[in-house]
């Protein structure tokens, strides 16, 4: 089952990689064809690596981060080709070229990717022997060539910043739903490996809600400085408490199926609770849906509150304490799921049936 998950999420960061990974190859292909066929210099080395790694492969490439890595290349390799020229190469050297290639890349701008980008870059003139690049400046002008063309082609194929996170959205959700609806199979047929099922694949979900969280944040904190993005703040904000409540439903979820291990491998009937948690499922569908669309969550704001109005202990199993102390758990899941579709707490809270 974990196997499944992982080979699931791999193949859906896959898919979001795709078109970035295909763009920055292009770029890099034509950082080289124009050092190499223009400038005649016969291996403009850094002319694609600094396209590759100036644009990278994900979704989030803003032209202010491409500035910044593109220009942190070409610091490093211009003050490292500078100064393997008057002190040669070695350990100290790289040592020396290093700190040089940072504290300038600090002093131009503050961004870390900047000095990163330096340091490594200095490292490699330094440590490989120099090629054939066109002349004491030439991996400089590569490294030049490069960047350069990657912020041509980060501005001419703009990035929303809404579209990784809703995409990540529908990921995470969809692996609620995928537990939820486990879950409740493993309730309505008393098959405790649908139980254990569900748990397994709850664990094995964290990576892809914890990467939602932290991109939501990213774009949310990003287009906070972008004029062009400033309107899209408020989604950006919404996908960021989403992600952190939908964080939160997913522990409910797994302490739900924990504590569900034992009431079924011992027979109680928990037919009733199971479509509740079917029902649960469905709202988390359809919210993965509405938030990869952009949409406001209503029609999953309706399910939430219906469930809810259904959530009453002593309903759904009059005689069974271990039955209602799961629904309690279902409840509160019921609220965090609530929060995740816009809702506040006390509006769930006040559909919730009275203890």
């Amino acid at each position: 089952m974990v196997v499944r998950s992982r080979v699931r999420q791999g193949w859906a960061r896959v898919r979001r990689a795709a078109v970035p990974v295909l763009l920055a190859s292009v770029a890099a292909g034509v950082a080289f064809a124009v050092a190499h066929y223009l400038l005649g210099h016969e291996a403009p080395f850094f002319a694609p690596v600094s396209a590759w790694i100036a644009l990278g492969f994900s979704a989030d490439r803003q032209l202010r981060r491409v500035a910044e890595l593109a220009i942190g290349v070409a610091v490093g390799v211009g003050l490292a080709d500078l100064l393997v020229g008057l002190i040669g190469t070695g350990s100290m050297q790289i040592a020396l070229v290093l700190a040089l290639a940072a504290l300038a890349a600090r002093f131009l701008d503050r961004g870390s990717l900047l000095a990163t980008q330096a340091g490594v870059q200095a490292i490699v003139i330094v440590a490989l022997p120099a090629a054939d690049s066109g002349g004491p400046i030439g991996r400089w002008t590569d490294a030049l060539i490069g960047g350069l063309v990657a912020l041509v082609a980060a501005a001419l194929w703009p990035q929303d910043p809404r579209r990784w996170s809703r995409s990540l959205a529908e990921e995470g959700v969809t692996e609620v739903t995928d537990v939820l609806r486990l879950l409740a199979r493993g309730m309505s047929t008393g098959e405790p490996q649908d139980v254990d099922e569900a748990l397994i694949r709850g664990r094995a979900s964290q990576a892809v809600l914890d990467q939602w969280r932290d991109v939501a944040r990213n774009a949310r904190q990003m287009v906070q400085v972008s004029p062009a993005h400033r309107r899209h703040r408020a989604e950006l904000g919404e996908l960021e408490t989403s992600a952190v409540m939908l964080d939160r439903v997913m522990r409910s979820a797994r302490v739900l199926a924990r504590r569900s291990r034992v009431v079924v491998r011992d027979g109680h009937d928990v037919a009733a609770l199971a479509s509740l948690v079917e029902a649960v499922a469905r709202a988390t569908e359809q919210l993965a849906g509405e938030l990869a669309d952009g949409v406001e969550p209503v029609r999953t704001r309706e399910r939430i509150m219906d469930v809810a109005t259904r959530s009453d202990p002593w309903a759904v199993s009059p005689d069974d304490w271990h039955v209602q102390s799961l629904v309690l758990l279902l409840r509160s899941l019921v609220v965090d799921l609530g929060e995740a579709a816009g809702m506040e707490g006390d509006e769930v809270r006040a559909c919730l049936p009275h203890l």
